[in-house]
């Protein structure tokens, strides 16, 4: 099994910035990409970064330019900065893994989420 564990979420001002985290842990032989998700209550959950093993990088359109993703492939541990902060960002940020176990097998992981509500 994977476990992965975020942290970094809460309470920021709007126009504020934040640092997520989310450490993987496990069985774990390698890790292709990891990516952070979220979902506002009433809607679907949405991709925000995405990031591989190599660094090539994704975002969602709306956080172009104001955030960054990067990932420390020896701690398996991927970052989130995000800046300027709106409070239609307000959701629960969930982060996912892909990757193989030791036997080969593949594996698609989610965390449990982290609130991040932007309010003043």
């Amino acid at each position: 099994q994977v476990q992965l564990v975020e942290s970094g979420g809460g309470l920021v001002q709007p126009g504020g910035s934040l640092r997520l985290s989310c450490a993987a842990s496990g069985s774990i032989f390698s890790i292709n990409a990891m990516g952070w998700y979220r979902q506002a209550p009433g809607n679907q959950r949405d991709l925000v970064a995405i990031i591989t093993s190599s660094g090539i990088t994704n975002y969602a359109e709306s956080v172009k330019g104001r955030s960054t993703i990067s990932i420390d492939n020896a701690k398996n541990t991927m970052y989130l900065q995000m800046s300027s902060l709106k409070p239609e960002e307000t959701a629960v940020y969930y982060c996912n893994a892909k990757g193989k176990f030791s036997t080969g097998a593949s594996f698609t992981s989610w965390g449990q989420g982290t609130q991040v509500t932007v309010s003043s």
